[in-house]
């Protein structure tokens, strides 16, 4: 009998050993990234690239459901390891590493439809002393000229800060926004979600365009993690399978949802 116990519990702490070496990665609902398809599976276009990539490196890996905000308070403080779908910024590189780019983001200003024309900006210091309110989702980034302008009062007073589009889309609606940010990508789930696609338009007007990395807490990440991540990456996008990824998501959810 002492021997079967003695492999159970060898087994046990095995087991427990590679629980202990896998990353830990936090997500939240942002269609068509990251949420939960009708069969309660994790899918989305962060989720299966930052997988695909994970697999390349070897690295193992759980996941959690957590508000964007506090997520990047967890990867400030070394509670959580990763987080995908991130852009970069001086605030977050000084808590945090970032890998290579794996995709691109675009941010813009969507407005009622048939409103674009009356909204007069053509650019974002243009809000500063004028009739309009802009709705934003807290802890998301929104570019270096975003960041700039929200330090002063003036810019603030036009600004608008919410949990989620859901809640801005309803603030519009309701009249209390003039327009709000958000990735050309996720409204196009949104409306479709909720059968609203006559209901909003994107404005003329430049917000934000970037690359999106992977962000790794420097308080429990090594580098030696970091270079097989970005290896991975490499790989990935040399042969064409991120890219495959970005296209299939981005054909497949214009027919669902």
């Amino acid at each position: 009998m002492k021997l079967p116990i003695l492999f159970l519990l060898s087994v046990m702490l095995f087991t427990a050993q590679l629980k202990a070496n896998d990353l830990s990665a936090g997500w939240e609902l942002w269609y068509p990234y990251q949420y939960h398809n009708k069969d309660r599976q994790l899918v989305g276009l962060d989720i299966d690239s930052f997988k695909a990539v994970m697999a390349e490196a070897k690295l193992s890996f759980t996941t959690a459901e957590i508000p964007w905000k506090t997520h990047l308070h967890f990867l400030k403080t070394g509670k959580m390891d990763v987080a995908m779908g991130a852009s970069w910024s001086k605030e977050r590189e000084k808590y945090a590493y970032f890998s290579l780019p794996y995709r691109k983001e675009t941010v813009k200003l969507f407005v009622k439809k048939g409103n674009a024309k009356n909204i007069r900006l053509q650019s974002l210091s243009d809000l500063v002393g004028s009739k309009y309110i802009v709705g934003v989702e807290s802890g998301y980034y929104y570019g270096e000229d975003y960041d700039e302008l929200i330090k002063t009062s003036g810019f603030q007073a036009n600004i608008s800060e919410v949990i989620d589009l859901e809640q801005n889309a309803t603030l519009l609606m309701k009249g209390h926004l003039d327009g709000f940010l958000v990735d050309p990508n996720t409204m196009q789930s949104f409306v479709k979600k909720y059968h609203m696609e006559d209901e909003f338009e994107q404005h003329s007007l430049e917000i934000y365009s970037a690359d999106i990395f992977i962000m790794l807490s420097k308080k429990t990440i090594s580098i030696d993690i970091v270079d097989k991540i970005n290896k991975a990456i490499t790989t990935l996008t040399s042969n064409g399978e991120l890219s495959r990824i970005s296209s299939t998501w981005k054909a497949s959810h214009k027919n669902s949802e």
